[in-house]
């Protein structure tokens, strides 16, 4: 059965599933839905329309749903929508979307959000990611699969960062961070690609050969973006095991604004 606090404020209308544990002196509102097996700590306020998975181990003291830091928001019913399995440590804010997007935050499954993070309006959360405390997104900001944010990390409105992507410490992303590459500094710059990553997650040498070529035409042969689009094109001839990747890494340079453009 559910196991609600005698303090805890839960209003009469949420749904929550019977499994469902509520920590004391939180306040949940009349349009969020938790699912199975979540656990929600000690003063938490979850509010909005915001709907939570299953097994979600969300700690004490954080603000889930609550309206957008937007001076344009004038009370829509926009969302939050959380999936399954994600750890979300101490004073952690997640903003409910805008009307001038798509209306939604989204955050994926099995991710690994540590104290203080915030995400913004509009903001979409792959999976199996890792942000380190601090980790700061601001609106419409989209992160791949599988991406490390280091602690302190600050993402500035719009930008995207690809599957596999990983920054230092303290690092300051004005541009997008394509797949695969790891990026440091204010403003960060690209160092390497996350080859120990992608080495621990199953890659095979020959994937790993095809990533090592896409460093070298996007950041080692002094290319146009154009230039190296087509060179990473032609890896799949030599790396066939690695097509899905080297597709990945296209699509996602083809969705760069020349304006925004790519992490140097």
């Amino acid at each position: 059965m559910t196991v609600i606090h005698s303090t805890a404020l839960v209003d009469p209308a949420a749904q929550i599933d019977s499994s469902v544990s509520v920590g004391p002196y939180t306040v949940i509102g009349p349009h969020v839905r938790v699912g199975a097996g979540t656990t929600i700590g000690a003063h938490c306020v979850i509010e909005g329309h915001t709907t939570i998975g299953r097994d979600n181990h969300i700690f004490q003291f954080n603000s889930l749903g609550a309206i957008p830091q937007d001076k344009k928001y004038a009370g829509e019913p926009c969302e939050l929508v959380i999936g399954d399995r994600n750890t979300v440590r101490e004073f952690c804010t997640f903003n409910i979307g805008s009307p001038g997007d798509s209306g939604v935050t989204r955050v994926g499954n099995d991710n690994w959000i540590m104290a203080y993070v915030h995400l913004a309006h509009d903001c979409h959360v792959g999976n199996h990611t890792v942000f380190a405390n601090n980790a700061q997104l601001a609106g419409h900001v989209h992160v791949g699969d599988w991406v490390i944010l280091g602690g302190f990390t600050v993402v500035h409105q719009f930008v995207r960062l690809g599957a596999h992507s990983m920054t230092a410490m303290c690092s300051l992303l004005f541009a997008d961070l394509p797949p695969f590459v790891m990026s440091q500094g204010q403003p960060a710059a690209a160092r390497s690609m996350n080859f120990e990553g992608l080495r621990r997650r199953g890659f095979s040498p020959d994937r790993i050969a095809a990533v090592k070529g896409m460093h070298k035409a996007l950041y080692r042969e002094d290319l146009t973006l154009e230039q190296a689009r087509a060179r990473i094109a032609s890896l799949t001839a030599q790396h066939p095991e690695a097509e899905a990747d080297v597709q990945m890494m296209l699509g996602f340079l083809e969705g760069t604004s020349p304006q925004r453009g790519i992490v140097r």
